[in-house]
């Protein structure tokens, strides 16, 4: 009688015993995906076993950062743990595998960011994925006393490089964000991947829990779960409800990335954010009103030509890359988020 065959639970197991072994050595390989295999996606509104903070403030970003906790082991936060020196701006909701993750921490390696992901298989591949890119390159020096904070980080662009930043802000400068110097489209030698992580959380339900208000600089979602029955339309990531989240965390001038290779759900996307011509002035879809709308404008195509992130997005992901290989269409549309209206 054949031997049975190891589970995947159990290779998993052994994979990490190995990069154990493999940290220890110097000599770490990546993760198999096929290790890892899962549904393609999840029920967001099952009772699923997470855990999350009770707020932003609560929330323990310091096993996630580890590079980026303050130096004073006094400076905690209310649930006791280490605070960071920075906040985590960007936030890829429904990560996937973290291509998106792992393309965007090169440019941006002064930028927390931090994938957002449902089923429990994936993140554990993020995470193992993170780990051995972590392991694969040497750590910045962990920050001193007298190490300078950094301003709110912008997206990359392409535009020329803006005139130095005082020391020391005003408050009204702090609230806008900033503009570095243009990054290299190409992974920086010096990126040690330490900007990044990912945590299991369902966004649909939690992301409050996460972000204060206008804390984020941009927010991804790419290749959601379309959702093709009516039925299933309220389990959409896109709706009126939960783009009030979206407003919510997201900083003025901060934008929001969405791309599908579905153009129905493209369009759905579009009509819940746009405000279109037939749209009346009180309720909207859903019975709410369209403040919500009011506070996003799309972004030009002129803009998405210049900007690297829609580049990254459309082909680093690796649903991206699935499209591109089976010769499908990719539908993008990005939004800007706008000052708050003022009070009549």
């Amino acid at each position: 009688m054949a031997s049975m065959q190891p589970s995947k639970r159990q290779k998993r197991r052994e994979y990490r015993e190995t990069q154990e072994q493999q940290i220890r050595s110097g000599e770490v390989q990546l993760p198999k995906k096929r290790l890892y295999r899962q549904r393609a996606h999840a029920n967001p509104f099952s009772d699923h076993r997470l855990s999350y903070p009770i707020s932003p403030a609560h929330m323990d970003w310091s096993t996630h950062y580890p590079a980026f906790v303050v130096p004073n082991p006094n400076n905690v936060n209310l649930s006791g743990t280490r605070r960071l020196t920075k906040d985590v701006e960007i936030a890829d909701i429904g990560c996937g595998f973290g291509g998106l993750l792992v393309a965007l921490a090169p440019l941006m390696p002064d930028t927390l960011m931090v994938g957002m992901e449902l089923r429990a298989q994936v993140l554990e591949y993020v995470t193992d994925r993170i780990r051995a890119l972590r392991a694969q390159r040497p750590a910045p020096p962990l920050p001193t006393e007298h190490t300078p904070s950094t301003p709110p980080a912008q997206l990359p662009s392409n535009s020329p490089p803006t005139a130095a930043v005082p020391a020391d802000p005003s408050p009204q400068s702090q609230s806008q964000p900033l503009s570095p110097d243009p990054p290299s489209l190409s992974p920086s030698s010096q990126a040690s991947y330490q900007n990044i992580s990912a945590i299991r959380t369902n966004t649909m339900k939690f992301l409050p829990n996460f972000f204060t208000r206008h804390q984020l600089s941009a927010i991804f979602i790419c290749f959601p779960d379309p959702h093709f029955k009516t039925r299933k339309h309220k389990a959409r990531i896109v709706s009126s409800s939960l783009n009030a989240e979206y407003a919510y965390v997201l900083r003025p001038g901060g934008k929001l990335y969405t791309i599908t290779d579905v153009e129905e759900l493209h369009r759905w996307m579009v009509s819940h954010f746009d405000v279109g011509d037939g749209d009346e002035e009180g309720a909207g879809e859903e019975g709410q009103i369209n403040t919500v709308k009011e506070l996003f404008e799309r972004v030009g195509d002129d803009e998405l030509e210049q900007d690297p992130c829609v580049r990254i997005m459309m082909e680093e992901t690796e649903e991206g890359k699935k499209v591109t290989r089976n010769n499908g269409k990719k539908y993008v549309a990005v939004w800007r988020r706008m000052e708050d209206p003022q009070w009549p």
